[in-house]
């Protein structure tokens, strides 16, 4: 029997589990295991609606694992053995593999700012959102900062400011809203969050972050609820277990998406260091589920002894929600550079919907006819989405 475990059952996990589960169900010598901390998928792309008080799907990983032969493992991971090829849950449980994928994703990095972990809310769960909204639910006036001017704090900025247009909603952050946008597009993203009154103050550097205040390099920002959307880490576990990682703790890949220390585990998602022609991977969904893909099918021709193909992928679009009546998408260049092509309004917000809904549609779709998995995310030679 060959053993197969599932670290992680965020976007990528889930992409990587339903496809080798349809690759390989007229096979009997192959066990699927997905190990996963909690029973409920968690909507990255929807938290910030979460967080202005929405209440998003109760979906559970059950629900679509379950039905495909899949042994379900719900505890948090403590240690990987990649000599043993062992795993260690948190109730001591030891799993045993032939092959892993590790899709632990990234979670936010207040570790990089002092009192970033102790008095700022992220974006790490379901939970942590929800707890956000009720704590914004009590607020009837005051400063809502929001650190970080990527596109995760600019979504996280309109959506609060929309629906709680009493509070003062502050976007802080060293770049500029939408910095990575085309000239036309970045111009809607700043008038939109004018229109929604969201203060943007951006070229600052956030040095700390107090219970009553956010403190920069030259100045302080009173708030009553801090947001952490600056930077992402991943989690220790892969460079303890001796996998050969870069700066940041991503486990450094092949070009097939295979550790390069560690050729019998697949890394996919944040926790992975892609590396393409025109740079490193970031982490996103857009990114992750392709990797999932890839990785299953990898599995499937080295169970039937043939080699596994080079990943390549090329970015679509960068898809941004600026409250529920509106958005900007950003259509890209593989290498993730801006065309000039974008959409705004009604068919934007359609766009984006369409996009954060497929994601966890198309696992019960994979599951069942595995080649879509292939076909829906194959544009010009090159993994999209």
């Amino acid at each position: 029997m060959h053993k197969i475990v599932v670290l992680g059952a965020g976007y990528a996990g889930m992409a990587a589990a339903v496809n080798l589960a349809g690759r390989t169900r007229r096979r009997a010598d192959v066990e699927i295991t997905v190990v996963n901390a909690t029973a409920r998928f968690t909507e990255r792309l929807r938290l910030h609606q979460a967080a202005a008080g929405q209440e998003l799907a109760d979906l559970r990983i059950a629900d679509v694992l379950g039905d495909n032969g899949i042994t379900l493992v719900y505890g948090w991971v403590t240690a990987v053995d990649a000599a043993a090829r062992t795993v260690r849950i948190d109730d001591e449980r030891v799993l045993h593999y032939d092959t892993l994928v590790y899709a632990l994703g990234g979670v936010s990095d207040t570790g990089a700012v002092p009192g970033a972990a102790d008095h700022a809310h992220t974006f790490d769960s379901a939970h942590d959102a929800e707890a956000l909204a009720r704590r914004l639910a009590t607020l009837g006036t005051g400063t809502v900062a929001v650190c970080g001017g990527g596109l995760t704090g600019v979504e996280a900025a309109a959506e609060i400011a929309e629906a709680h247009p009493g509070l003062d909603v502050v976007l802080l952050g060293r770049a500029e809203p939408g910095v990575g946008l085309a000239p036309k597009a970045k111009a809607y993203v700043d008038a939109a969050l004018a229109r929604l009154g969201v203060r943007v103050r951006s070229g600052v550097e956030i040095v700390k972050v107090l219970p009553d205040s956010v403190v920069l390099d030259d100045d302080a920002v009173p708030a009553d609820v801090v947001l952490w959307t600056s930077g992402v880490r991943v989690s220790p576990l892969a460079a303890e277990a001796g996998l050969a990682v870069d700066e940041r703790g991503r486990v450094v890949t092949d070009e097939s998406l295979r550790s390069v220390s560690h050729p019998d585990v697949y890394v996919v998602g944040d926790a992975a260091a892609v590396r393409q022609g025109y740079g490193t991977l970031t982490g996103t969904c857009q990114s992750g589920m392709p990797t999932g893909v890839h990785a299953a099918i990898s599995i499937v021709r080295e169970l039937e002894g043939k080699r596994p193909k080079a990943f390549r992928f090329g970015y679509l679009h960068c898809p941004v929600s600026l409250g529920r009546g509106d958005a900007v998408v950003q259509f890209t260049r593989p290498d993730n550079s801006p065309k000039r092509s974008h959409l705004t309004g009604r068919r934007a917000v359609w766009y984006k919907e369409t996009v954060s809904a497929g994601g966890w549609a198309s696992f019960g779709r994979m599951s069942r006819f595995p080649v879509l998995g292939t076909l829906g995310w194959r544009r010009g030679g090159r993994y999209t989405r």
